[in-house]
């Protein structure tokens, strides 16, 4: 198994880069939102978080 393989979800193929940005957004959204104790910066930053490590892996893996 390489980190190309797709992880099956529901009967669909999801590359592990798409779910790499997932739980890193999660846990993101955890911390800032016990940290500050506001949904609003956590919703943020997490957002970034998620969407910056989403396209930067999906434009490495398409090179």
């Amino acid at each position: 198994m390489t980190s190309m393989d797709p992880v099956q979800i529901a009967g669909v193929p999801w590359p592990r880069y798409k779910l790499v940005a997932l739980v890193l957004g999660l846990i993101v959204f955890a911390v800032i939102g016990v940290v500050t104790k506001s949904a609003a910066p956590a919703v943020l930053l997490a957002a970034g978080t998620s969407t910056a490590v989403w396209l930067a892996f999906g434009l490495r893996r398409r090179r």
